[in-house]
């Protein structure tokens, strides 16, 4: 048979990192699939004499994996099949080029805060105008310095540079019902959450359907590209389940 495309690949997630089996999981789509690689690799032993070739070669160890580029940034593959935990709802993010105009006093600035959140760090002062960057102080700042309150986000800025528009970039974090929040834990070693998966290709009325018990995954990418789209590498290998069983290949 002939393929053509990537095909499509879906993952159910069956155990949280902690090992805590999945109720009612919810299947996640690789959506926008650019290309799968279903690899399957099998150690060969070989077994020699006085001569040059062998006698008997047989099969060792064994191992099926997938790799897989897909366009879409789903929380479902970061959370289900990579760090096997639920999302919180909660924004955490970075407030880039807010604007303000440094007032003839008190010479503070007190950018808003997207969302209603709360101020968490400053990333940079920058002139508006000239694009140059001003140098953070501790206190008293002179012309072209600043100095910040990172407890409240105030901005102190010098008598000299009052009318001069600036801009802010700063951390904020935000409550919200829509966006999903992982928090990275430092976790022991061997808390792996797991998932089956099931890829499918077709062409011209011919069908490949593959199906894997449990998979564990082993690489999650996101390369920001300047003028590309991002597209993230997903790689997972696959083991036997509790029956013995590994998976499936159908040809129809």
């Amino acid at each position: 048979m002939i393929l053509f495309g990537a095909g499509k690949l879906i993952a159910v997630p069956t155990n949280l990192a902690d090992g805590t089996a999945i109720a009612n999981p919810t299947p996640v789509v690789l959506g926008i699939l650019q290309d799968v690689s279903l690899d399957i690799s099998v150690d060969s032993k070989t077994l020699y004499g006085a001569n040059m070739y062998p006698v008997a070669v047989a099969q060792g160890k064994a191992k099926i994996g997938i790799k897989a580029k897909h366009a879409d940034i789903s929380a479902g593959v970061m959370g289900g099949l990579y760090f096997g935990q639920n999302a919180t709802a909660a924004i955490k993010d970075m407030a880039l080029d807010v604007a303000g105009t440094i007032p003839s006093t008190p010479f503070t600035v007190t950018p808003t805060v997207p969302a209603s959140g709360t101020y968490v760090a400053d990333l940079g002062v920058f002139d508006a105008t000239t694009g140059v960057q001003y140098t953070r102080v501790a206190s008293a700042p002179a012309t072209g310095q600043y100095s910040v309150n990172t407890t409240t986000g105030v901005y102190t800025f010098a008598a000299a540079d009052t009318t001069k528009t600036v801009t802010f970039n700063f951390e904020y974090s935000a409550t919200s019902t829509t966006a999903q929040l992982f928090t990275i834990n430092n976790r022991q070693m061997g808390y792996t959450p797991s998932f089956s998966v099931m890829l499918k290709g077709s062409y011209d009325g011919k069908d490949i359907i593959a199906k894997f018990y449990r998979g564990v995954s082993s690489k999650l990418s996101m390369p920001f590209k300047n003028e590309d789209f991002a597209v993230p590498d997903f790689e997972a290998d696959f083991f036997a389940n509790s029956a013995g069983n590994v998976g499936w290949i159908c040809l129809k």
